[in-house]
């Protein structure tokens, strides 16, 4: 749940639309949450300065790249693997969109994309390379029926009718 004395209804209005387009400019920002263009630049370089916007970046369609294999690796490591030392190294691999540490059987999970299996094996052969690394299990992806491509924002109460639009999903 979103801290209510952080955000307001506009401030998360825009980092709705900010998530949609994040090329959007201030004026069309404006345009849906019914503020003027310095008012919206006001408002994002706060939200920015305040951490809620950590970088902007650009969604890549891998199949489209000649990368058409995602895979999600558990990861099995040792107990002395020091975490630091464990994450800098598999950042490293160019395969590697996502580190996550989890609790379970498994210390990490990582999203991977590579061009086919042949590839996903050069890169397992790697990864189990990596210093700490007990074992690792491998699940690849079918197809991706959803990806939301951000973080579903809630709304406490009615929304305002200026950003209905914002929230249905409609710019």
């Amino acid at each position: 749940m979103i801290d209510r004395t952080a955000l307001d209804e506009l401030d998360i209005g825009l980092l709705e639309a900010l998530q949609r387009n994040a090329r959007s400019t201030y004026a069309e920002l404006g345009a849906l949450v019914g503020l003027k263009a310095p008012s919206v630049h006001d408002r994002v370089k706060r939200l920015e300065a305040r951490g809620y916007i950590r970088r902007y970046s650009a969604q890549l369609d891998g199949r489209q790249l000649g990368r058409g294999l995602t895979a999600f690796v558990s990861c099995y490591t040792s107990s002395e693997t020091g975490y630091d030392e464990f994450t800098n190294n598999v950042s490293k691999l160019p395969e590697v969109c996502e580190i996550h540490s989890v609790a379970g059987e498994e210390t990490y999970v990582l999203k991977v994309v590579t061009r086919n299996t042949e590839h996903l094996d050069e890169f397992l052969a790697r990864a189990k390379a990596i210093p700490g690394m007990i074992r690792t299990k491998t699940t690849i992806v079918l197809s991706t029926p959803f990806e939301r491509g951000g973080i579903a924002l809630d709304h406490q109460g009615a929304v305002p009718r200026r950003l209905r639009s914002v929230v249905a999903g409609r710019s």
